[in-house]
Order: structure tokens, then C-alpha cells, then sequence
């Protein structure tokens, strides 16, 4: 009895010390400023109790500015939009699509002042959007879709807020951008002239996406896992009671209530389950055949086409940048 007794304890202290060395310290998580299911687990703390570490809060302005973090090794896991995630991945960057945090719809879209009423209205008008953002990758296929002539469209790249700044000084006539700009331009005189949800029907999958460091994940794959877990758990949440919800982001956005509203309400939400479906990540063996992989050839190739990345450094598949592993794991865990 002794001797099983001392097996079991030294083989209880083997494991608490072992699950102790797979748990980082800190797990550094990105995010944009704007409202997102995510920051219902930043205001009550769930997502470290679920990692079992502390978590460090990270604000980013624009995908661009998640790509350099991960570059710099400054943050393990963002949230942002599928056009940087794209060409920090052909640019090689070591990080890998472990899921999708919302499809984008009326979250991000077009507003523009007196006297344009529809996309076409766009020609011979100054049109800004973010650089490097899935707002610059809609209006660009918005434009194709509809067959406008871009010659005749003057393009300015502006970041959110200066963007804001010069609708009001009256230097442009639209801009394509997200919450809480996108209120801040209705505000001040605008009104939606096209949303990117629009664009499905042409084909184009446009989301934000959970993008972790490679190096982290294959260290602590349980975290990966649970943190796709909580996302799913705030997704709930919000579904429930979504005027609770968006009172806890707003308040820790600091938002009005109705723009928290207005942006959680402009996603849609893929379950873990149907993200695991070829629908989305596929499963595992052949992602380039996955929604998600068809729609990072498409967004590769418009990128390629704008300049901002190089044909030639396009991958021929996307096996090493979709790892659809841990939100396998996390849907069968969570049911």
C-alpha cells in the first residue's frame, strides 16, 4: 500500500509540474481597437483563467501594425484582417490561420456624402481607405465586381482616424472603413453606400482571423486550443443576450453602446464545428482546397495585382499557413 501510494503522489507531482512547463507565464494577445466578441473575455479575465497565465493586451491600429509585432516577436496570437494575414504569410512571416473570428459584413463598408447613392456613383469622386486592410481589399473588389472604371476614381490612402479627419475638412467624398469610423463619417453627414457582405455573391471571403507565432503554438498547443474555446464561449455569450454584451464592450472599448451594437451585430459567426469543415479550414490534409485556402489564393492574387506583394512569392499551396488542428480539437473539447 505504501509503495503504490508513493507511486501515485511522484506521479501526481510528475504531472502538476509537467502541465506547470506547458503553461507560458504570459500569453500576448493583439487586437484592434474596435469592438469584438473577444473583449467580453478581456473584461471578466475568463481567457486567463482559461489559459491558466496571464495575458498581456496588445492595441494595434491596423493589421499592418500586427504583422510588424509578429515580426518582431512581440505578440503570440492577433486578431485581425484576412489581406495583411495574407501578405504577412507570402512575405513569409512564421505565423499560421488557427481560426476565424467573424466573417465581415455590414461591419465594414462604404460611406459617402450627399449625392452618391450607389458604388458607380464613386467614379470621378476621392475615395480614402486603409492601407493594407481588408477595407482596402473590398473597395478594390467592389470596384472590379461592379465594373467601374478605376482611372476615373481618385484613390487616397488614410489610416481610420485621419481618414476622419479629412472628411470633415472636406478633402474626401467616401471612405471604406470599419467601426467606430465608419459611425464617426454617418455622423458627420454620411450615409452606407455599400457593405462588404455584398460582395459574397461574387465569391470573396472576407473575415478577420486568429493568426498565432508557429513557434508558440507548437510549444503550447493546449493554450491554442483553449483560446479558440473561450472565443466560441464569448460568441455564445453574446447570442444570448447581445444588449448585455455590447453594454461589457463598449464599456471596455470605450464605445457608445449603439456603435458596440452595430459592429458585433455586422460579423457573422462560423461555429468551431463548421470551421472545421472544408466550408472554412478543412480538415487538415488539404487546406488549399478549403474555403479559407480558395480565399487566400483570391485575396494572394489581388494583392499580387496591387503591388503590395510579389507574384513569384505566391506558395503553390497553403498546407504550412492554415492549421486547422486546434480548432478540431477545440470543437470536440467544447462539445
Amino acid at each position: 500500500m505504501k509503495k503504490g501510494l508513493v507511486f501515485l503522489l511522484a506521479a501526481g507531482s510528475f504531472w502538476v509540474n509537467s502541465t506547470f512547463a506547458d503553461t507560458p507565464s504570459e500569453v500576448r494577445v493583439a487586437y484592434s481597437g474596435g469592438s469584438q466578441v473577444l473583449m467580453l473575455a478581456k473584461a471578466d479575465g475568463s481567457l486567463d483563467k482559461a489559459l491558466n497565465s496571464k495575458v498581456k493586451w496588445v492595441q494595434f491600429a491596423s493589421g499592418a501594425d500586427a504583422l510588424t509585432y509578429f515580426a518582431s516577436n512581440a505578440i503570440d496570437i492577433a486578431n485581425f484582417g484576412s489581406s495583411p494575414a495574407t501578405a504577412g504569410i507570402v512575405r513569409k512571416l512564421p505565423v499560421e490561420i488557427i481560426g476565424v473570428s467573424g466573417v465581415i459584413a455590414s461591419y465594414e463598408r462604404l460611406i459617402g456624402k450627399e449625392g452618391i447613392n450607389g458604388i458607380k456613383d464613386i467614379e470621378g469622386k476621392r475615395v480614402a481607405y486603409p492601407p493594407n486592410s481588408t477595407a482596402q481589399y473590398a473597395l478594390e473588389a467592389a470596384i472590379t465586381v461592379n465594373k467601374l472604371d478605376r482611372s476615373k476614381i481618385t484613390l487616397l490612402p488614410l489610416r481610420p482616424a485621419e481618414m476622419v479627419a479629412a472628411w470633415k475638412r472636406g478633402d474626401i467624398d467616401a471612405g471604406y472603413v470599419w467601426a467606430p469610423f465608419a459611425q464617426e463619417l454617418e455622423s458627420a453627414g454620411g450615409h452606407q453606400v455599400f457593405a462588404t457582405k455584398e460582395l459574397q455573391k461574387s465569391g470573396y471571403l472576407i473575415y478577420n482571423n486568429y493568426v498565432v507565432r508557429k513557434a508558440f503554438a507548437e510549444q503550447y498547443p493546449q493554450v491554442v486550443t483553449a483560446f479558440l474555446r473561450v472565443h466560441q464561449e464569448k460568441v455564445n455569450e453574446f447570442k444570448k443576450d447581445p444588449e448585455r454584451a455590447s453594454a461589457i464592450v463598449a464599456k471596455e472599448v470605450g464605445a457608445p453602446q449603439t456603435t458596440a451594437a452595430n459592429t458585433l451585430n455586422g460579423l457573422e459567426y462560423p461555429t468551431l464545428a463548421e470551421q472545421s469543415t472544408p466550408s472554412w479550414l478543412g480538415n487538415g490534409t488539404d487546406t488549399s482546397d478549403s474555403g479559407i485556402g480558395k480565399a487566400l489564393s483570391k485575396t494572394a492574387n489581388f494583392l499580387a495585382g496591387i503591388g503590395e506583394i510579389r507574384q513569384r512569392d505566391i506558395p503553390t499551396n497553403w498546407n504550412s499557413a492554415i492549421n486547422a488542428h486546434y480548432i478540431q480539437d477545440a470543437a470536440v473539447s467544447g462539445q
